[in-house]
């Protein structure tokens, strides 16, 4: 279950070399203030960038400067994984990834991230909240495992996929090469969907999809369009396949140096942040979607002839075969949650 002690040999030249080009990227750490560095994959200008922002305005106006965050988007800090391990290290303070990535810290987080999993985006909201008897299960378990801790998590959008023809079935997608986080649980999806799962990082998915390496990605609608990929994917199938949390965590190290009135004003910054960024999501995704449809983006789903309920079987098909011994007791938790 611990997968993350084994690694640490091999972060050494990463952090090195983060270390050299930021000057210094562990925390700047005082008496009187502190300075923490948050780093993500996302652009500025999607609601991830834009909740990241959030979180850092938030904690400095509640800790009253005593705590400045810098937030350095689109994988300017390294990859996923680099970022995700940087952050276990201590290189970094702070960082966001799916519920999937996450599980490349302490494995079972993985399970969040199973597709067709959650009855709707309520129940997902209640089982990753920080006060459910699962999520503090499973942050206890990833604090032990990688010296990280959650933060927060928010409703990132429910994962669609998008290629350069239309889909409706799983035989549609016979052969095709189909970009995948490089995690199991997001290679299952897409195994599932009928492509051939290619793990890609995200900072590597234009180049990807431009060179042919891959003819499709899967991503929520907002991802979609804040990174323009109507430009380069004619087609967008509404297979709703994977209903995202993004999981922000923070260092543990750089935790247990805060003062008990530092942690309640990250704390009531993670609250109001989660909430507002989980009503942004839900309040844009009918207007992004009807922003494809304006970029001639053809849109499939269920009235165009979209077979969901093939999709779906192949899924729990798979995730049956695959992860039920791993994950069975955490889908009854899941499934209990109401």
């Amino acid at each position: 279950m611990i997968t993350h002690l084994p690694r640490i040999a091999r972060r050494t030249l990463f952090r090195a070399a983060v270390l050299l080009v930021m000057g210094a990227c562990a925390p700047a750490l005082s008496a009187k203030s502190m300075e923490l560095r948050y780093g993500h994959m996302n652009s500025p200008n999607s609601v991830a960038g834009m909740q990241a922002q959030m979180f850092a305005d938030k904690v400095a106006k509640y800790t009253n400067g005593e705590v400045t965050i810098k937030v350095y988007p689109s994988s300017q800090l390294g990859k996923m994984q680099e970022m995700a391990e940087a952050t276990s290290t201590g290189v970094i303070a702070i960082s966001h990834n799916t519920a999937g990535g996450t599980g490349s810290l302490y494995e079972p987080f993985g399970a969040f991230d199973t597709p067709y999993l959650y009855r709707d985006v309520d129940h997902l909201m209640k089982v990753t909240a920080s006060d459910s008897p699962l999520m503090q299960e499973m942050n206890e378990g990833l604090i032990d495992a990688a010296g990280v801790r959650v933060l927060y998590t928010y409703y990132f959008g429910t994962r669609h996929l998008t290629t350069n023809k239309a889909v409706r079935t799983p035989a549609d997608l016979s052969g095709q090469k189909i970009r995948a986080l490089p995690f199991p649980i997001y290679m299952t999806g897409v195994e599932a969907l009928g492509a051939v799962p290619v793990p890609v990082d995200w900072s590597e998915v234009p180049t990807a999809l431009a060179t042919g390496q891959v003819s499709g990605q899967e991503n929520p609608v907002n991802v979609v369009l804040s990174n323009k990929l109507y430009e380069s994917q004619s087609h967008l199938m509404l297979t709703g396949h994977i209903m995202n949390a993004q999981v922000i965590v923070m260092n543990q190290g750089v935790w247990k140096k805060l003062t008990d009135a530092q942690r309640q004003a990250f704390e009531k910054a993670a609250l109001e942040v989660r909430a507002e960024a989980t009503d942004m999501v839900q309040q844009q995704e009918a207007e992004e979607l009807a922003k494809l449809k304006e970029l001639k983006m053809t849109v499939i789903g269920p009235d165009e002839g979209l077979e969901l309920d093939a999709f779906k079987a192949a899924a729990n098909k798979l995730v049956n075969e695959r992860f039920a011994g791993k994950y069975g007791q955490i889908y009854t938790q899941i499934g209990e949650i109401k």
